[in-house]
């Protein structure tokens, strides 16, 4: 049996990316897919890479997730997260939580520790602390820009809809050496939100899927949208019926746009370790790593592409 080439790729969320954003984005997804395929080449599992690459994202302020996710009507932070094990089909999930930096670290040990697969508010508090995760002051979550935008959404003329364009929603999908896959999602959610509103992050085949006799995809956009059509497990439908990525991709993009009016965007590996970054927004950020190759764009047909080996040395310079 030979050996699979490890591959990572993730997005930042798809949506409208503000000019001022797009080099914060860009650094950030890279950085992410960086940080996953080093956890793949030391032989890390596809799981472990996965969170990597997401934690990634969520300690870092351009993203909706984790540090710098928006706010409900309350103005304050409530995340969900996703993660996915393509070779038995564990999943663990968390959502409405609140004062932690890593959702994602808490949606693992929910598969890893429990017999559940998704934990809420509350009960995900009182397991976060039972599992010794340190809680944190719910401000320090908080940017500044969240802030602007929450108070912007409140005032009666405004229309919270016109940002949602801009969401951030994190994930990444691997493969690794062993040919398992992974995905991982996590999200701030709507930006004035009811309290206690779950998307589609936190939901099994919606926010993400993963399985070895197919492949994993990670998805981002509205989230009601994703819900409707389970948008994760119809790209690994579409797969199984023989398409590739690409176009099992935009196939059931396509599908959430004429039925429900749903805009949004998905990264997908298949279980040969070919991938593929589309979207149906003006937008997405995106990187993918594979034979030590790193390709990253924002816009369609947008795709760089760098040796890792130079990304890495830009990377310590702080680009």
């Amino acid at each position: 049996l030979g050996r699979m080439k490890p591959v990572i790729v993730v997005h930042g969320g798809a949506g409208r990316i503000f000019r001022e954003r797009e080099e914060g984005c860009r650094a950030g997804v890279v950085r992410a897919a960086l940080r996953g395929y080093g956890v793949l080449k030391q032989g890390g599992s596809a799981v472990d890479a996965v969170e990597e690459a997401v934690r990634s994202m969520e300690d870092d302020p351009h993203f909706n997730a984790g540090c710098g996710s928006v706010l409900n009507e309350k103005g304050e932070v409530e995340m969900d997260a996703i993660i996915m094990d393509g070779k038995n089909l564990d999943s663990g999930a968390v959502s409405a939580v609140k004062c932690i930096a890593n959702p994602i670290k808490l949606a693992r040990l929910v598969m890893e520790k429990t017999k559940h697969m998704l934990l809420t508010d509350h009960g995900a508090h009182l397991f976060a602390q039972a599992m010794g995760i340190p809680e944190i002051p719910g401000e320090k979550l908080i940017t500044e820009r969240s802030r602007e935008r929450w108070k912007k959404n409140l005032e009666p003329d405004s229309n919270p809809e016109e940002f949602q364009k801009d969401l951030g929603t994190v994930g990444a999908v691997a493969i690794d050496s062993e040919g398992n896959v992974a995905c991982a999602t996590s999200t701030g959610g709507l930006s004035n939100k009811l309290i206690g509103r779950v998307g589609d992050t936190a939901c099994i085949g919606s926010g993400g899927y993963a399985d070895n006799h197919s492949g994993a995809t990670s998805t981002t956009g509205h989230g009601e949208s994703i819900m409707k059509v389970v948008l994760a497990r119809l790209i690994l439908y579409h797969m199984e019926q023989g398409m590739s990525p690409e176009v099992a991709a935009d196939t059931a993009l396509d599908y959430m746009k004429t039925r429900v009016g749903g805009l949004g965007g998905v990264i997908v590996v298949n279980k040969a370790g070919e991938w593929a970054a589309r979207f149906s927004t003006k937008q997405m950020s995106w990187a993918t790593v594979k034979d030590d190759s790193l390709y990253y764009g924002i816009y369609a047909g947008e795709k760089h592409i760098k040796s890792v080996d130079e990304a890495l040395a830009s990377e310590r310079e702080g680009l």
